[in-house]
């Protein structure tokens, strides 16, 4: 399921050569300086479910939350209200879950444990509708890990009549690092993994970014990260 074919590996060259010939031009995207979130806040709303992007009771994250919004593809399907935003990763992450589809709308709040292991995250400029995405993870005791990195479009409360501030999942994949497969001594010390995601039609780039997590084999959060575009020297 994670292993790359040729042209996915060749655009991911493509894209890393992109980023390497505008270093200088672009903002560094990446986890290094943001706060780590201290809970993941992940709101599931049905793509049949118009109301519910405009719901004024929509939970709120506390501080230190993170939020995450997943539009679930609905059975009217592209006809639904919601379609163009619902992505087909909603489901694996359900399952994950343990939660059913919702008919309307769902919510869950995950803390995270402490942990002795830093996780980064990173992404790369825009290139021919993708964008270059990594997750690494330097594993301390515990394991095997189960891993998420997803892209996401943050939207502004307003958007659409949502009443507030939404990180809408655009993309998303699960790295193999959950112990179904040995590990190499240096994946032992070091667990990485870069990915091309495809733009979905209608986002904006300069709204995108990652957000990564990893999970222990009961399934806690012990870690989240969280990339932010820092402005190039010289600029405000």
């Amino acid at each position: 399921m994670n292993e790359l074919s040729p042209a996915p590996r060749i655009l991911l060259a493509c894209l890393a050569l992109a980023a390497c010939a505008t270093t200088r031009a672009q903002s560094s995207c990446d986890s290094d300086r943001e706060p780590r979130p201290v809970a993941l806040l992940e709101r599931f709303i049905s793509a049949d479910c118009e109301s519910c992007w405009t719901d004024a009771k929509t939970p709120r994250a506390a501080k230190g939350d993170l939020v995450l919004d997943w539009i679930v593809p609905g059975a009217r399907g592209d006809d639904a209200p919601l379609a163009a935003a619902a992505t087909r990763d909603a489901r694996p992450r359900l399952e994950a879950l343990h939660r059913p589809p919702p008919a309307a709308a769902d919510t869950a709040r995950h803390g995270s444990g402490r942990a002795d292991h830093r996780l980064r995250v990173a992404q790369g400029p825009a290139f021919n509708g993708y964008i270059g995405t990594s997750i690494a993870l330097q594993p301390g005791r515990g394991g095997p890990w189960q891993a998420w990195l997803v892209l996401v479009e943050t939207l502004p409360a307003g958007t659409e009549g949502s009443p507030v501030e939404r990180n809408l999942v655009r993309n998303a994949f699960r790295p193999d690092w959950d112990g179904a497969r040995p590990l190499s001594k240096k994946e032992q010390s070091k667990l990485y993994e870069s990915r091309p995601m495809q733009i979905p039609e209608g986002a904006r780039p300069d709204r995108l970014r990652v957000v990564g997590w990893v999970e222990d084999a009961q399934g806690r959060i012990r870690g989240i990260a969280q990339s932010r575009c820092a402005s190039p020297k010289g600029k405000g």
